[in-house]
């Protein structure tokens, strides 16, 4: 088992040494990919990115990445680019493409194609001298002194590499074009994370019905009465004119009960919390999630403009919308 980890240990150590080395290497040439790539996506155009193999995998991977972070980008196969794909290629595009070696026929079958687009064309390539970086207009070396594979052949450093490489272009590019949390919740619109930056408080709070508020000399009795009508674990406590003045819930009542049985005759002023946690109307859902996070409750009351009541935000709804 030892021998396992082992080995395990001595990957991650070789991988973790060529992030650092391609580290120290960025330069100039990475500086202007990015540039290139925001004047394209600033002018209507897309990142193509090509590769084969292992890096046409990884490729997959930076085109998603691009695009789920606000850059239009797509990833083109070179073998299915000669039978038709080379369509994908518009004269506003950028090309980037992939390969450790630089030499790799498929991938330079379809350069001349992209040169005849006059379209600029990047290579990320471990080989300065390669075919694939004659052609490049741009040129990122992601040189790595040793594979992790023991026969130095099976792409392993230099794939670890070429994700993260693939990544610092598209924080790159997501932080000096300006993209917003709203922004990246507005590409993932049927997930979580979609939804906690674009959702605001005022779309999940409970309303109406299902919204308990009550003068503070309502006694115990009355508001859990009230509660139990409005299928809710919490009443809101507030002034003649709607603000807040507390809450009060199925667990404050439990914790309170144990130590005296006259509570459902007492004002709900007298036993309710003061003080609690609220938020804005016009927030967003992931403030909602932090303050549960934070502060371990379950309600959250939602206050307007005015600081009046304006609902209540039950973490019970939360997995039901996929926020939780």
């Amino acid at each position: 088992m030892d021998k396992i980890l082992e080995i395990a240990r001595d990957v991650l150590d070789i991988e973790i040494e060529g992030l650092r080395e391609v580290r120290k290497k960025l330069d100039g040439e990475f500086m202007r990919l990015v540039k290139e790539c925001i004047r394209i996506c600033n002018s209507g155009g897309k990142i193509v990115i090509s590769g084969i193999g292992k890096s046409g995998h990884v490729g997959h991977k930076i085109a998603a990445t691009l695009a789920s972070t606000g850059a239009p980008a797509v990833f083109m196969h070179p073998v299915e680019a000669m039978h038709g794909d080379l369509g994908i290629l518009q004269k506003n595009d950028i090309l980037i493409v992939i390969s450790y070696s630089g030499e790799s026929d498929e991938i330079l079958s379809i350069l001349p194609s992209a040169r005849r687009l006059e379209i600029p064309i990047a290579s990320i390539t471990g080989e300065a001298s390669s075919k694939l970086a004659g052609w490049s207009d741009i040129v990122v070396l992601m040189t790595v002194k040793k594979e992790a594979c023991p026969f130095n052949l099976a792409p392993t450093t230099s794939t670890t590499v070429l994700i993260a490489l693939g990544d610092a272009l598209a924080i790159a590019l997501l932080k000096m074009r300006g993209v917003t949390k709203e922004d990246y919740g507005r590409l993932h619109p049927a997930g979580a994370i979609g939804k906690a930056v674009t959702l605001t408080v005022s779309d999940i709070m409970r309303t109406g019905e299902r919204l308990v508020m009550l003068p503070p000399d309502t006694l115990v009795k009355d508001t859990l009465l009230k509660m139990t009508k409005a299928r809710s674990g919490s009443a809101i406590i507030v002034d003649k004119k709607g603000r807040l003045l507390g809450i009060f819930t199925d667990g404050d009542f439990r914790r309170h009960v144990n130590d005296d049985l006259e509570i459902l005759t007492k004002k709900v002023s007298s036993v309710m919390t003061k003080n609690p946690a609220s938020v804005a109307c016009n927030a967003l859902a992931v403030d909602v999630l932090k303050l549960v996070a934070n502060k371990h409750i379950d309600d959250i009351i939602v206050i307007d403009k005015d600081k009046k009541v304006a609902g209540l935000v039950d973490v019970q709804d939360l997995p039901g919308l996929k926020l939780l």
